[in-house]
């Protein structure tokens, strides 16, 4: 935050007067600059009975909303020097954003293997469970991270939606997909393609059908946008093809009944450092 008070008032009382930390008394605040919690832009601890200058930076590590507990594994697939490789669960962030932090893959992974340089090559929606890629030193991520980029990594989907006959050949949907900030839905747009996808169905179950997703490109929500415009929809996707608030609610109730039925089943790669095939495969099925 940046100061706006004059001299004529204390560093403490510049904070205290803060929209920003309302609810902060001045006890908590001297106990967290005791504490080292409160530093100026060059990191030593501030003292709150300084006097306040006008647009001076000072920094509070303020703590962390509750979240709820995720509570699913994270098994590790593969691991070796550079990458490790998780079959990550719905509902759980591939890193921290927004209101999810410590639950997220990527702080849960450095907790349990006790490193800060582990990084995701890639991500997940929180919502889509499967194989999750993460480089585990510094100088070989961008190697890693090339791969998705480039799209030279290849991906295979499974999803479970209504059952269409007429999928048992694979299409190939070929459209252009936009997502603008403050809309929860990607939408179709007019435009050159960017947004291409193989969709098959493979299997047919009591619970409906089980398909096969393959995406050429990599937009935001494409399979389920895709699955949706073809009229077999996800089973239990809250945003397609109509917003659910009631299904999106019910994690932060703790209530994990009814996962997205999408997984991320393969992720196959020419390993850009020794130049091994790697295939990894999920465990987790899309089936309740």
């Amino acid at each position: 935050m940046v100061l706006r008070s004059g001299p004529e008032s204390t560093i403490g009382d510049a904070l205290l007067a803060s929209p920003s930390l309302a609810g902060l008394g001045i006890e908590e605040l001297h106990a967290r600059a005791s504490s080292g919690e409160i530093v100026d832009a060059d990191g030593r601890p501030v003292d709150l009975d300084a006097p306040s200058r006008v647009n001076v930076s000072l920094y509070l590590y303020r703590d962390l909303p509750d979240e709820v507990p995720i509570p699913f594994d994270v098994p590790v697939l593969y691991r070796d020097e550079n990458i490790v490789v998780v079959d990550k669960p719905h509902f759980l962030s591939t890193m921290p954003r927004g209101r999810h932090v410590t639950q997220t893959a990527l702080v849960r992974l450095r907790r349990e293997l006790g490193s800060d340089t582990i990084s995701p090559a890639h991500r997940l929606d929180r919502l889509t469970a499967g194989v999750l890629l993460f480089t585990l030193r510094p100088e070989v991520r961008s190697a890693y991270q090339e791969l998705f980029a480039t799209r030279t990594a290849r991906k295979e989907y499974r999803a479970l939606a209504p059952v269409d006959e007429t999928l048992a050949e694979t299409v190939t949907v070929r459209d252009r997909i936009e997502k603008t900030a403050g809309d929860l839905r990607a939408r179709v747009v007019d435009g050159p393609v960017n947004a291409i996808s193989d969709i098959t169905l493979v299997e047919r179950t009591a619970q409906g059908g089980v398909y096969r997703l393959v995406p050429h490109t990599g937009r935001t929500h494409q399979l389920r946008l895709h699955m949706s415009l073809l009229g077999v929809p996800i089973v239990d996707d809250p945003l397609y093809p109509d917003v659910r608030p009631e299904l999106a609610e019910r994690p932060d109730r703790g209530d994990f009944t009814s996962p997205l039925r999408l997984v991320a089943h393969v992720l196959e790669f020419t390993d850009p450092l020794d130049g091994t095939e790697r295939r990894f495969t999920s465990r987790r099925s899309v089936l309740p």
